[in-house]
């Protein structure tokens, strides 16, 4: 039996493919081999890697237990943020503790005037919006009016207080006190660029 020219040019390509496979298929197993992770020649090194994993498999019921308690602290202290769909809302919400607030005083205090501000970020989570009211009092109720602000479970704090005098017969001062409370960052307006 005699090849042809045909014959042995067929046979040469097939074994140059079959070549080139080989060489591709044992270099696909060596860069398969990377992403595996190797096996340890010795007992020592594997009796150590299996201390390390039982220490962090231990460690981590004690990992979950104090991010469980982080989260129930943090769900604490956000009651106190002001919650309401909309900016308006959450002002108006801080208006009416404002004015809870001051009727509990003895005796009630009257609130005179009102000025909402406006709804800034205080940081990436949290914003802060801010009621100014004016009101004529004695000193002694302006100071139990601000304890009782703190004494509030929602979070509030006192920006800003400008005094004037007012009666002197009954000695009384005019006070205008800016009250902030915390809202969700989601309440602040996005700013946007400037125009010119």
């Amino acid at each position: 039996m005699t090849l042809r020219d045909r014959d042995k040019k067929a046979l040469i390509g097939l074994g140059a493919a079959l070549a080139l496979i080989l060489v591709l298929r044992f270099w696909l197993d060596r860069q398969g081999d990377a992403g595996t992770p190797r096996s340890f020649s010795s007992s020592p090194q594997a009796e150590k890697r299996l201390g390390r994993i039982r220490q962090l498999a231990t460690a981590a019921p004690a990992r979950e237990e104090a991010l469980k308690r982080a989260a129930a602290e943090v769900a604490a202290r956000e009651k106190g943020v002001l919650q309401a769909a909309t900016a308006p809302q959450a002002q108006a919400q801080l208006l009416q503790i404002i004015r809870r607030v001051a009727k509990l005083q003895t005796p009630p205090l009257e609130i005179r005037g009102v000025e909402l501000g406006q709804v800034r970020p205080i940081s990436e989570d949290y914003g802060e919006t801010s009621v100014a009211v004016t009101l004529e009092c004695r000193i002694e109720q302006l100071v139990n009016l601000l304890a009782d602000f703190t004494a509030q479970p929602e979070i509030l704090a006192t920006s800003e207080m400008r005094l004037s005098a007012g009666d002197q017969k009954q000695k009384t001062v005019q006070a205008r006190v800016t009250v902030c409370g915390l809202v969700p960052r989601a309440l602040v307006p996005e700013k946007k660029g400037t125009a010119f």
